[in-house]
């Protein structure tokens, strides 16, 4: 098997919603050229999936109005497309639809056996529902490979690491068996898409079959690492999965300007090494990993990225970043108030102050009632 595959090409730059919108193909050039800094050599150009891959999941409808925006950006709003979060752009559809193809690329080089591991990091676009966009999300790529995973017969556990609950995925596979889907997430109490709770757990044909792990607003690593610690290894060994997909939206560190947890590299570093882990004693080595959210794009993105590519690589992280990488991008990290590019790989541990007591205490109360639903699953 050749090291782990990294689905990027000039295509993956066209997901792009104008300048000023936090979800920026700016973040790809540092956070590529950190990749191939460590070695990063092999990579696939993502290509349009076609109508009849999207329909797997989506409406006709939908596709047929996402494909009349992108002809006419200008239309009234509909199906979550126009001013605010998701706005038309030309060539929109298009644009999409490579995010999607490079996702599904990515599963079917897994499922050939081409490659254990494979990444896309313009991937996890996890908002979008079958008839709906929202949240920056125009297509479900990643919905989309867990759904081509599961129609090869794998049963997909799809994991969910974005500051936001991963609201269109878990909707998409609500009452189905073969897949688990898990969310940790700032609480919809605080932060959009407002689900994401608890009691949220799969639909009358799949009880227990979505797990969600709402945390309070300002809460740090201790929190986040205990329920990732408590959960996954758990309900991988209940699920059994035979194929892995996760999002790794890195919102949820203490520098992004979206959201209030306040994590740092070493959550990232950890839950990378647990899923690669789980891969190896559960699903053959078959994982899928995409990137998600993440609005820091000099200080925050780079180096989540390159953490889940690390993993997959069997690698631990250098303690640095190589300084050419840090100079290239000094002056565009400065010019979006993002500098200096960071010397360290992982943050120092006083970048953030610990959790106060009483957040803790709600938080473990949180994970305790979520792995309710693991036993009885």
């Amino acid at each position: 098997m050749s090291g782990p595959l990294v689905v990027y090409g000039p295509r993956s730059l066209e997901h792009d919603f104008g300048p000023e919108h936090p979800l920026t193909p700016l973040r790809f050039g540092p956070s590529i050229d950190l990749l191939r800094s460590l070695g990063a050599d092999d990579f696939l150009e993502p290509a349009e999936a076609g109508e009849e891959e999207l329909v797997r999941l989506h409406t006709p409808g939908f596709v047929r109005t996402v494909r009349a925006f992108s002809g006419d950006p200008w239309l009234p709003p509909a199906a979550g497309i126009g001013p605010g979060d998701t706005p038309a752009f030309a060539g929109m559809n298009e644009a999409a639809a490579v995010v999607a193809g490079g996702s599904l690329a990515a599963v079917d080089r897994i499922l050939a056996a081409d490659v254990d591991h494979a990444f896309h990091p313009g991937g996890g676009l996890h908002h979008a529902m079958a008839g709906r966009a929202g949240g920056f999300c125009i297509y479900n790529d990643v919905a989309l490979a867990v759904a081509r995973a599961r129609d090869a017969g794998h049963r997909v556990l799809y994991v969910d690491l974005d500051v936001h609950h991963g609201d269109g995925t878990q909707s998409l596979f609500w009452d189905d068996p073969r897949v688990l889907t898990f969310s940790i997430h700032e609480s919809g109490l605080s932060l959009f898409p407002g689900t994401g709770f608890v009691e949220e757990q799969g639909g009358p044909a799949a009880p227990g079959t979505s797990v969600n792990v709402p945390l309070q607003a300002y809460s740090g690593d201790a929190s986040w690492q205990h329920a990732v610690r408590s959960l996954l290894p758990s309900l991988a060994e209940s699920f059994r999965p035979t194929f892995l997909v996760s999002q790794h939206g890195c919102d949820s560190h203490a520098l992004d300007p979206l959201a209030h947890l306040r994590l740092t590299t070493s959550s990232y570093l950890l839950a990378c090494g647990l899923l690669d882990e789980l891969a190896h004693r559960y699903t053959e080595g078959r994982w899928l990993a995409t990137g998600g959210g993440g609005y820091d794009a000099y200080r925050v993105v780079p180096r989540s990225w390159a953490l889940v590519w690390l993993a997959q690589a069997h690698r631990q992280p250098p303690a640095e970043t190589e300084p050419a990488w840090r100079e290239r991008w000094a002056e565009a990290a400065s010019r979006y108030g993002q500098a200096p590019p960071p010397v360290l790989f992982l943050d120092p541990p006083d970048l953030v102050g610990p959790e106060p007591a009483q957040l803790s205490e709600a938080n473990k109360r949180t994970v305790e009632r979520a792995v309710t639903v693991v036993r009885t699953r």
